[in-house]
Formats: C-alpha cells, sequence, structure tokens
C-alpha cells in the first residue's frame, strides 16, 4: 500500500525543489558611469610615419636593425579637468618578434619583420611639468615610466605622486616612435615587403 505524503513532508520537498532552481540561475549585472567631459586625443604628422623605401643589404642579418626614430606631438584635450588614460592596441598582434611592442607585419604569413616602440617624453598638463605613469592591470594600480608597451594604459602624474593619475584638462606630451627590423637571416627578402605596423591609442576614462 502506497504511503500518502504529509503535509510537512510536501512543504519540504516544495523547498527542496525551490533550492535546486535557485542553484541552476546566475544573475547578470550591467555596470558602468557616464561621465559628463569627453577627451579628444591628436596626433601630429597625421599619425603617420613613413621610413620610405630601405634597402634590404642595409640590414643586419645577425642582429635587429633600428631603421629610424620619429618624434610626434600627441595632444588630449578634454572638456573640463578629469582623469582619464590613454589604452594602446597593437592592430598587427602576433606579429611582433619583441613580444611586449609592436609589430610590424608577417612575411609570408609567419615571418615576423620587427616591432616598433612607443616612449612617452615631456608631458605637459595645463602648463605643469608631469611625468608619466602606467598600468597593467587596466587602472586599478600605476608606477612612473615612460616607456608605452602594447596592451598598457599610460596616463599622467604630477611629480610628486606616481601612484594615481591627475585630473587634467589639457595634455601636450611627445611620442617618440622607433622602428625596429628583426635579424635578417631568418625573413625572405627576396621580394619587396610592406612594413606594416598600426596600432590604436584609446582614451578610457577612469
Amino acid at each position: 500500500m502506497k504511503s500518502l505524503l504529509t503535509p510537512l513532508a510536501t512543504g519540504l520537498l516544495l523547498l527542496g525543489s525551490a533550492a535546486t532552481y535557485a542553484a541552476s540561475t546566475v544573475d547578470l549585472t550591467v555596470k558602468g558611469l557616464i561621465v559628463p567631459s569627453a577627451c579628444t586625443p591628436s596626433l601630429t604628422r597625421g599619425g603617420v610615419i613613413d621610413h620610405g623605401k630601405i634597402s634590404a643589404k642595409d640590414l643586419r642579418p645577425d642582429n635587429p636593425t633600428l631603421i629610424g626614430t620619429h618624434t610626434m606631438t600627441m595632444a588630449v584635450v578634454c572638456d573640463a579637468p578629469i582623469q582619464f588614460a590613454l589604452h594602446s592596441v597593437d592592430n598587427r598582434a602576433g606579429s611582433s618578434a619583441s613580444p611586449a611592442n609592436y609589430g610590424l607585419g608577417l612575411i609570408n604569413g609567419t615571418q615576423k619583420l620587427g616591432w616598433f616602440l612607443l616612449t612617452v617624453r615631456n608631458p605637459v598638463a595645463d602648463g605643469a611639468q608631469m611625468q608619466s605613469i602606467v598600468s597593467g592591470d587596466g587602472g586599478n594600480t600605476w608606477y612612473g615610466d615612460n616607456a608605452w608597451d602594447a596592451g598598457l594604459y599610460v596616463s599622467i602624474a604630477t611629480m610628486a605622486d606616481p601612484s594615481q593619475p591627475a585630473s587634467v584638462k589639457e595634455l601636450v606630451t611627445d611620442l617618440e616612435v622607433q622602428t625596429v627590423i628583426a635579424r635578417t637571416d631568418g625573413l625572405d627578402l627576396s621580394n619587396e615587403v610592406t612594413i606594416d605596423g598600426s596600432a590604436t591609442l584609446e582614451v578610457k576614462y577612469l
């Protein structure tokens, strides 16, 4: 003879079902912050460095070759003083023969042509001399440095405190670009090869 469930047993069974259902769900939260100010970055030279034609015979087979150092002026103008950073994205990711730096493209789909380096120099914000700072964790922690490796956040701070970005309205700084071709003993240079470096510098509000 089948046993009848008592009201208490039925209640416990329902509670168990509810607990099982709750454990099978997950919450999705959408967060953010709309800031009243906006910043516009710009580069002199139109953001373009053209090395022209370079003879393969002028490149070193056993060591990398620095083919040029150029300096642009980078400016960031904001509607009002605000904390911001610039985040770099290597548009040729995976093609750099120096992993921390920015790629110049591939030869025959596999050979890494070289890389370029970015260095921030002489930052001035709202008329005051500043120092460059970088973050490798999306802006959570900062340290003083002027080497802008691929993927890092870069910002500026007062000369007295490199631990946090300063709020500024207008930043003007030199951006030094060094272009390096990898040692050529592993490169196929029997045909013309295009130097194809590209990076996007985007403003991140902090």
